[in-house]
């Protein structure tokens, strides 16, 4: 769940397999006021240009989409007799562009197109800040991603870089102790070669953070972690003495951020 501001209104989007849905009752109450909500999406759905429009999504993405009630509905759809509800169009054609939730989060959801067209019942300065705090949303998520999946490849070369350590700098004869002791100072080769600061360090001047040093590192620093981890190793297997190895790593480090700093800045890194 994700909440987007759009004109001072708090607006919920939900994530349902994967697919977002932003909530029509929120968008509702940005109109009137809260108790209104649930009949300004009763007769937005009784419109004959909105059950088209539903039912012509649904076409296009639910294969399961029940086209003979869509096709009773309407014909209906603009007398004014035609009464329906949210859930008997769910009901009733089996479609998955607007759900009903309940619970401390319920209300009328909509598929991101759906939600989009609803906003034209709102206002047409509405929909169109809708969809600018939206495409916001998920260009925050996007990046996010990136920043965690680099996070990950930071910690998969971790493994080789501690694989590296175990198989070359640790006699058999050392106490678990002495052994994590090892690791933590070749891990602090790696953070004084790109950080310019040990992991002690870095608690010391951020006592209210949680996590450590590379839990907020940018993405710029976990790429060059990655390959100084991976460089690290091989150095270690070549049997090169820490001292030389923290040189060569910090010149590395400087090297490489120049470059992705160069990359980031054309637009390129993505």
């Amino acid at each position: 769940m994700a909440k987007i501001s759009v004109q001072q209104n708090e607006i919920t989007v939900v994530s349902v397999e994967n697919k977002d849905y932003i909530s029509l009752t929120d968008m509702a109450n940005a109109k009137e006021s809260e108790s209104r909500a649930a009949d300004i999406i009763k007769n937005w759905i009784r419109n004959r240009y909105t059950i088209e429009f539903l039912g012509t999504w649904e076409m296009i993405h639910n294969p399961n989409f029940k086209v003979v009630e869509f096709d009773h509905f309407k014909s209906q759809a603009g007398l004014p007799s035609f009464v329906m509800s949210v859930s008997e169009w769910i009901e009733k054609t089996n479609a998955i562009g607007i759900i009903v939730k309940k619970g401390k989060y319920g209300g009328t959801y909509a598929f991101k197109d759906i939600a989009f067209e609803f906003g034209s019942a709102i206002s047409v300065p509405f929909k169109l800040y809708l969809i600018e705090e939206f495409q916001r949303l998920k260009e925050q998520e996007q990046k996010q991603i990136g920043w965690t999946a680099k996070r990950e490849l930071a910690k998969i070369n971790y493994h080789i870089h501690t694989s590296a350590i175990s198989r070359n700098l640790i006699p058999e004869v050392l106490t678990k102790k002495q052994v994590s002791i090892i690791y933590a100072t070749e891990a602090d080769v790696l953070n004084m070669a790109l950080f310019g600061k040990t992991a002690k360090d870095w608690r010391e001047e951020n006592p209210e953070l949680k996590g450590n040093i590379r839990d907020y590192a940018s993405i710029n620093q976990l790429i060059c972690l990655s390959n100084m981890e991976n460089l690290n190793a091989v150095f270690i297997e070549k049997g090169l003495p820490q001292s030389e190895r923290l040189i060569e790593l910090n010149r590395i480090a400087i090297q490489q951020m120049q470059v992705l700093g160069n990359i980031e800045n054309k637009n390129i890194l993505q």
